[in-house]
């Protein structure tokens, strides 16, 4: 057996069929669920959700700032610190307040954009 067939053989094992891409696609399909039922409450086309960078801008978008913004994920330390942001902004568009969005949103993304979509909070724009 060559070197050249043992990387194949590798990379064909680690990269569409185990375990964690099965899971990984279960989890990307559940925040997409949860994405669209937000972006329809916010007045944009819930379709959107599934667009991997587009999801982020109209993330951006209903926090209230420029879709110019989403540029400055793509900064180290700013990103985290604009994510921050923008779940607070969020959350405070759909009524919440910044811990629960900091920890619902930020922290814990998941569960929080359930609760919004799934939830009885209604979007109104921010200022």
């Amino acid at each position: 057996m060559t070197l050249a067939n043992v990387v194949t053989d590798t990379a064909d094992v680690t990269s569409l069929w185990g375990p964690y891409s099965i899971i990984g696609l279960i989890w990307y399909v559940l925040v997409v669920v949860a994405l669209w039922k937000v972006f329809s409450k916010a007045g944009y086309p819930g379709i959107l959700a599934i667009i991997p960078i587009v999801n982020v801008v109209i993330l951006v978008k209903i926090a209230g700032f420029s879709a110019w913004l989403t540029l400055l994920y793509l900064i180290p330390i700013v990103n985290l610190v604009f994510s921050i942001i923008v779940s607070i902004r969020v959350g405070r568009g759909f009524g919440k307040g910044g811990a629960w969005s900091f920890f619902l949103l930020w922290l814990f993304a998941f569960i929080g954009y359930f609760i919004i979509g799934f939830g009885k909070a209604t979007y109104t724009k921010p200022a």
